[in-house]
């Protein structure tokens, strides 16, 4: 199943939503974090028709997610420009996924600034250029450039293009959450044995009410700047197509190596 068809399957007005994780968006013994992230947008975007856009998200992963599943979502605070909505994810009796999303309106304010350095944007992909993962691991529903790692190079910074093969029928928030996680950690680029790790937490921030980009493609971007002790922090960036921020993020990620 694609994404906008396990999407389809949270039903607005609902409080809870039971819905089966297929393997092919697995990645080990977990769902996908960027997929389990999509699904609790949606399903808090379903309790109330007039929410503003989304502004930023506080994602935790708390637990393997795999098979069915039950999402529910809840309101914790309305007001006059802004809505928190609080999004779980369980497996049985067990929390998988924690979030807590802030749909909030924009305001009319003097400051205008963005400061984001800009990357060495490589090419997009011509058809033909690019590849995916196994069936058994999701990036099978995805396109990108080249091998995405390679350990031992002593890089803290990972960077590539890729989308969804599928979009069709996709709102763009849900496909920029979802696509935002799909690079592995940075932290590997500086590991020299293979070894397990695992997203603690996502912090994420859009930059746009409309992500948009041509042809589905995001430029990821991910940069550990500390890590010791068997934990690492790392910026995210998500550009698109022309060059343009849609998205930044921040995750503390567990090291078992």
């Amino acid at each position: 199943m694609n994404l906008a068809q396990l999407l389809s399957d949270i039903q607005p007005g609902a409080d809870t939503h039971r819905i089966t994780i297929p393997s092919t968006w697995h990645q080990g013994r977990t769902a996908y974090g960027g997929l389990s992230s999509a699904l609790a947008y949606q399903a808090a975007k379903s309790v109330a028709p007039d929410l503003p856009p989304l502004l930023t998200a506080q994602i935790a992963f708390s637990g393997p997610l795999s098979g069915e599943v039950e999402i529910s979502s809840q309101i914790l605070r309305r007001g006059r420009n802004s809505a928190f909505v609080k999004s779980e994810i369980a497996i049985g009796d067990e929390i998988g996924l924690s979030c807590t999303f802030v749909f909030m309106a924009r305001r009319e304010s003097h400051v205008d600034f963005e400061g984001l350095p800009r990357p060495e944007f490589p090419p997009i992909p011509e058809d033909g250029q690019t590849r995916s993962g196994p069936p058994e691991f999701f990036t099978h529903n995805m396109d990108y450039p080249d091998k995405r790692l390679v350990l031992g190079e002593g890089k803290p910074r990972l960077a590539n293009w890729h989308r969804l093969k599928e979009r069709d029928r996709l709102d763009p928030v849900a496909d920029l959450l979802c696509m935002g996680d799909a690079l592995p950690p940075s932290t590997m680029g500086l590991m020299k044995k293979e070894g397990m790790i695992s997203s603690i937490n996502w912090q994420v921030n859009f930059l746009t009410d409309a992500p948009e980009t041509d042809n589905g493609w995001w430029f990821l971007e991910s940069e550990t700047h500390h890590a010791v002790h068997g934990a690492s922090s790392q910026y995210m960036t998500v550009w698109n197509s022309r060059g343009e921020p849609m998205m930044t993020g921040m995750q503390a990620v567990a090291l078992f190596v």
